[in-house]
């Protein structure tokens, strides 16, 4: 997982694991293209209709809360390429005694697509689980006899590369000595759209000679679809990453979600393959070279630090926290950094150690 999954991963545990009174928690999500000013003037009417909150010390965390959003935004002059993510509000400590602020802002490694203002008790972490399904980009193809359109998906967010509307003759009754000439016409119309989709499907998921995508999945009605995937025309390139070949009932972008629906089991299959090939490589490379392979989370950490890793494995649920311990009376530069699970902070024994400087 790369370290951008790891700390949304992180992020998300975290806020799903704190708790407010009332509706004092505020989840803003800001899509790429929105202004700035459009959520701030919606934050204000906000505001105002927490007036009409009858309980003055929930009125008063929510509007604290709307406060906290509205100046973490002042921060940004136009929102990120990806997008924004802010959470604001009044929460328990976790002995659920005391209160303290809390606001986090957040611009996501991926474009999110999401427009959302929520107020209630607890925080919406929905789209941030949505940035972690994958990181890879798959291209779509999805044609019929009407058009063909051009797509990719990155996690949630889809974006039409391209697209194309045809008039292609239909079959017809027509007999006699025209009969054979009307077929010939309509075919070769038919051929030339083929090979057409397939050059501007190269243009789309070729760049610097490589494809541009993880995996390609190619979907259409009648035998459009596997025209396209048998052509001759059909980058070789691209042929190989062919992932999936899908029968849809509509064209363009109705067919598109439809071809996302019917192909998400084999997206998911390819991430759990390449799992799973890069924990063989590590068994493999601990088999026969283990001097190259650290496996130990305090030995990962310093080699990370010295910047000598060439790939980071990070399990999914790691518990340990990195702690900066300090004994008594020492500088500032006699620290000891320690990763301890959330039990060995609490016994306090490593502070202890600290101390003694064992």
């Amino acid at each position: 997982m790369e370290i951008q999954q790891f700390k949304v991963k992180r992020l998300v545990k975290y806020l799903e694991s704190v708790k407010g009174e009332g509706t004092s928690m505020i989840s803003v999500i800001i899509p790429p293209g929105k202004k700035i000013a459009d959520m701030q003037k919606q934050l204000v009417d906000q505001f105002g209709n927490a007036e009409n909150i009858k309980d003055r010390v929930n009125r008063q965390s929510v509007q604290g809360g709307i406060t906290s959003a509205k100046e973490k935004l002042k921060s940004y002059n136009r929102v990120p390429k990806n997008g924004l993510l802010i959470y604001a509000g009044t929460v328990l400590s976790d002995d659920g005694k005391q209160q303290k602020k809390l606001v986090i802002d957040l611009e996501p490694h991926k474009p999110i697509n999401t427009t959302m203002y929520y107020c209630g008790n607890h925080f919406i972490t929905a789209p941030l689980k949505e940035l972690l399904e994958s990181d890879e980009k798959f291209g779509f193809v999805v044609v019929d006899g009407n058009g063909c359109i051009w797509a990719t998906l990155q996690g949630n967010a889809r974006v039409i590369v391209s697209k194309v509307q045809v008039d292609l003759p239909k079959k017809h009754g027509r007999g006699g000595q025209s009969a054979n000439r009307f077929a010939a016409i309509r075919e070769e119309k038919r051929a030339c759209y083929a090979k057409k989709i397939c050059e501007t499907t190269t243009s789309c998921f070729i760049t610097e000679d490589r494809p541009n995508v993880a995996g390609l999945i190619l979907a259409g009605y009648a035998d459009f679809k596997t025209v396209i995937s048998e052509s001759q025309f059909l980058d070789q390139r691209l042929k190989k990453i062919v992932v999936n070949v899908v029968d849809i009932s509509y064209g363009m972008e109705h067919g598109l979600c439809q071809a996302i629906e019917l192909s998400k089991s084999v997206l998911k299959d390819i991430a759990l393959v390449k799992e799973q090939n890069l924990i063989g490589k590590f068994f493999e490379m601990l088999n026969i070279d283990h001097e190259k392979v650290i496996y130990t989370i305090h030995d990962s950490m310093k080699a990370l630090g010295e910047g000598v890793v060439q790939k980071l494995i990070v399990y999914d649920d790691m518990e340990h926290e990195r702690v900066v311990l300090k004994a008594q009376g020492a500088s500032d530069d006699e620290v000891i950094v320690k990763y301890l699970t959330p039990k060995e902070i609490e016994t306090g024994k490593a502070f202890i150690d600290a101390e003694t400087g064992e």
